[in-house]
Parts: C-alpha cells; sequence; structure tokens
C-alpha cells in the first residue's frame, strides 16, 4: 500500500478556548518507531479529558468545574501542570479514541499485523516507566485526531466485531474507565450509585454494573431516565434529588463539587467510593469523621491493569456491551462537536468520524 506523505489533522496549539484547535491539511504522517504501528484512524470520539487537557483544567490553578472556561480556557494555566501527567508538548494532536486499521509496521513487528482492524488502548505505562507512570493517548502523545496515528503494538488491540469504525471508537477511553474504576471497585451483585449517568463514562458503568448483576441506581435528569433504564439501570435519581443515606455497597462517581459528602453519607458501612472524574468541581469537603465511623475506602483510578481493556474489547466481541451514540460529526467540525458536547443535552458519546 502506498501511503502519502502528509495527512489533515486537528492540530492543538496550547492551553486555551476552542481557537486552538486548527485545522492542518499539510501534517506530516508519522513513521512508526521500532516496536509500533501505523493506524489508518477510521474514527474517534470527544471525551472530557480532551476538553479538560485543551483547557488547562488539570492544573492545580484551577479550582471550579470543568464547564466553566470550558469554550474558552482558564486564566493563569501553567504549561507546567496543565496536563493530565503534568506539563504537555505543543502542538498536539488529540483524540484518546481511536478505532482504524493498522497500515504500517515499525522494525520488530511482525508485518502480519497490517490489515488488522484495531481499538487504540488509551491509558498505559509507557515502556520503560515506573510503575506510577502513565501515558494518555492524544495527551502524552498525539492520537486520533488526525487521518494517521503511530502507538505502540502492544497497545493496538485486534477487533473483530460488525460494529462500523465510529461505534467502536465510542468504546475505548470512557468504557475503559468505567471499567477500570469498577474492577478497583471489585464490583459484583452490590448496591451501586453512578453519578453522571447519562455520560460516556456514566452510561458505560451503568452496562459494566448491571453485566455483574449489581443493582444499579444512576443520577440523571428526568429526560434522560428512561435511556438509562434501557442500558440496565434498576432506579433514577435526579440531580437534585436528596440521595438515600447508607443505601449503598460502592458510589462510582464522576462528578465531584459540592454534593460530594452526600456521596459518602449514601454509602453503608465499609461502603467503597471510587472516582475518575471531577466534572462539578474537584475541591470538595471532606468529614473525616464520616470517613473512619463509616469504616469507608476512598478510591482513585486513572490507571488501569492492562487486562482491563482487553477485557473490554472481549465484551465488545461477545455483543456483551453497545455503543451509545448521541452524534456524529466529521473532524473538520471537531470545535462544533465540542460545542455540542458542552452542551451536556446528549446521552452516551458524541463520535468524530475520520475516514470514510
Amino acid at each position: 500500500m502506498t501511503l502519502p506523505d502528509t495527512m489533515k489533522a486537528m492540530v492543538l496549539t496550547g492551553h486555551g478556548g476552542l481557537d486552538r484547535l486548527e485545522w492542518h491539511e499539510g501534517v506530516p504522517v508519522p513513521h512508526p518507531a521500532a516496536g509500533e504501528v501505523l493506524i489508518r484512524v477510521g474514527a474517534s470520539a470527544v471525551n472530557n479529558t480532551d476538553v479538560n487537557t485543551r483547557t488547562g483544567w488539570y492544573s492545580e490553578a484551577v479550582r471550579g468545574d470543568t464547564g466553566s472556561a470550558a469554550a474558552t480556557g482558564y486564566d493563569g494555566v501553567s504549561d507546567a501542570d496543565g496536563a493530565w501527567s503534568g506539563a504537555l508538548s505543543f502542538p498536539r494532536i488529540q483524540g484518546a479514541d481511536c478505532c482504524g486499521e493498522i497500515v504500517a509496521v515499525g522494525d520488530g513487528v511482525d508485518a502480519a499485523r497490517i490489515g488488522e482492524r484495531v481499538l487504540v488502548r488509551p491509558m498505559h505505562r509507557p515502556a520503560g516507566g515506573d510503575e506510577a507512570a502513565l501515558v494518555t493517548f492524544g495527551s502524552e502523545r498525539d492520537g486520533g485526531f488526525a487521518e494517521f496515528t503511530t502507538i505502540e503494538s502492544e497497545h493496538a488491540i485486534r477487533i473483530d466485531s460488525p460494529l462500523s469504525d465510529v461505534e467502536l471508537a465510542s468504546f475505548p477511553c470512557a468504557f475503559s474507565t468505567a471499567e477500570g474504576i469498577i474492577q478497583r471497585a471489585g464490583l459484583g451483585a452490590e448496591r451501586v450509585l453512578i453519578t453522571g449517568a447519562s455520560g460516556g463514562v456514566g452510561s458505560a458503568a451503568v452496562q459494566l454494573a448491571r453485566r455483574r448483576g449489581a443493582h444499579v441506581t444512576a443520577v440523571t435528569s428526568p429526560a434522560k431516565a428512561d435511556e438509562l433504564r434501557a442500558l440496565g439501570a434498576d432506579a433514577i435519581l435526579g440531580r437534585d434529588e436528596a440521595l438515600p443515606e447508607s443505601a449503598f455497597d460502592v458510589v462510582l462517581d464522576l462528578v465531584g463539587g459540592p454534593r460530594w459528602p452526600a456521596l459518602l453519607e449514601a454509602l453503608s458501612v465499609r461502603g467503597r467510593y471510587v472516582t475518575s472524574g471531577a466534572i462539578a468541581g474537584p475541591i470538595v469537603e471532606l468529614d473525616l469523621r464520616t470517613l473512619y465511623l463509616k469504616d469507608l475506602t476512598l478510591i482513585g483510578s486513572p490507571r488501569q491493569d492492562p487486562s482491563v481493556f482487553t477485557d473490554l474489547v472481549g465484551h465488545i466481541e461477545r455483543g456483551e456491551i453497545r455503543p451509545v451514540l448521541a452524534e456524529t460529526y466529521k473532524l473538520r467540525d471537531l470545535r462544533a462537536a465540542q460545542e455540542a458536547f458542552l452542551e451536556k443535552s446528549h446521552m452516551g458519546k458524541i463520535g468524530i468520524q475520520i475516514t470514510g
């Protein structure tokens, strides 16, 4: 196959507003290094982490919710700590999700992989990195908002599925995050409360928790209740409704913010709280008496064992979970896609069609 020298891509030029996303048509096609594969990207999707990395929300200088400056960016954000793992180099091609086809391989990779349809593992430990090191596809390295991308061969996971590229691209970031927090919680056939249940990670968590036999209570707006019940939610609580005390074994929290203390009160004795998001605000108030008198366990969960993603691919191939795709945009219209994403009126994911 003859590959082009240049490609189209949406390029992030620095932390800030939507104007920092620039459409480029002459970006050099990357070459796979030793141990890597080159992927022709079929589709990607929009995630909170794409927006948060663009705005620099991960910086300690930011104290507010993720939506307050998502279109314009935050003032005073330092490049030194504006990304998931600290500093981010620019220009950067974002896009934590990727479904595509391997079209070339680097030294040391079996050429038989060419032609494989793959999903990219979005969060992983870098080769040779220590136990705490973390790389996010589309953050610490270029991601899926381009016609071609590279990744270490071990993180391009073959998938056999009748789903379209854009449907498959709705899985990697959101569903692996949800699978990761569920595995960290050790969730079984228990009572679980899921906040932010209509979002990409939340709706994924509803499906994955139900798959484990859990009794799922989803926190959402009334307009999305029926859709969440169809995904497997047993009960619905409105975002402003009072939470029942000591009613849940596990809380999977993607929201944080001012209602956070009530989430701990909602846990039973020896309950487990797991978080991998704070869209309503990262700064919360903790009453240590609630923590120790109820013998609670608090868990943060950004890192994942490699098996989390391969488990997820197995769930997809067996048809145990399904994509929840609200809308699809062309890559060139990524700004409009992020604007729609920020309105939070959708259910599940917003897809980005790269080719086709």
